[in-house]
């Protein structure tokens, strides 16, 4: 199983690195060619909109949009979540494969950045917190029904899963937990069996 990461912007290479301690064969995708060749997908955090003019030479975001209706597995972290969410304020063009709508930068600038503990829903295995970095991050407004909201910040969902897509509105590659990279692995082996 081989898990390609978009590496177009943003820290794509901690994502990389995270995945090889955990054993998964990982390596960057910034071609159709490469996605082509991938089981699984990370979309880091950066900045969507610069990510969205990287994809546009390659037709890359129609090309994950093909394989996400096939099932591609994909971990979306912060601007990887708005590139998947159905409504996006303000408006951007997005792939609307998550049930969820999201406000860029709902935590404030750079300067806001901080860590904070989340809450994780019961059922995941303790501990029942994590640390996790928020980096000019989204908001989650709201949720399908068919999203599971797997962790919270205060009252607002900061980790959650669609089908064969989690995607968390902070940057796990940046802490020390390892669980978010781990379930993602495990989701991926499971929609692979």
């Amino acid at each position: 199983m081989r898990v390609g990461v978009l590496a177009l912007q943003g820290d794509f290479a901690a994502h990389a690195a995270r995945l090889h301690a955990l054993g998964a064969v990982a390596g960057p995708v910034r071609t159709a060619a490469e996605l082509a060749q991938v089981d699984a997908l990370v979309l880091p955090g950066g900045e969507s909109t610069a990510m969205l003019r990287l994809m546009e030479p390659e037709g890359l975001l129609d090309a994950i949009g093909i394989r996400l209706a096939a099932g591609l597995p994909v971990l979306a972290t912060c601007a990887g979540v708005i590139l998947l969410a159905a409504g996006v304020t303000p408006a951007q063009r997005s792939l609307a494969a998550l049930d969820a709508d999201v406000t860029r930068n709902a935590y404030g600038r750079q300067l806001h950045s901080s860590v904070a503990r989340i809450r994780l829903a019961s059922g995941l295995g303790g501990p029942a917190e994590m640390e996790a970095v928020f980096i000019r991050a989204p908001r989650i407004d709201r949720t399908g029904p068919d999203v599971e909201v797997l962790a919270y910040r205060d009252e607002d969902p900061v980790l959650v899963r669609q089908g064969a897509i989690l995607a968390a509105t902070f940057h796990p590659e940046l802490g020390a937990d390892i669980r978010v990279h781990g379930w993602f692995l495990e989701l991926t082996a499971t929609r692979a069996a």
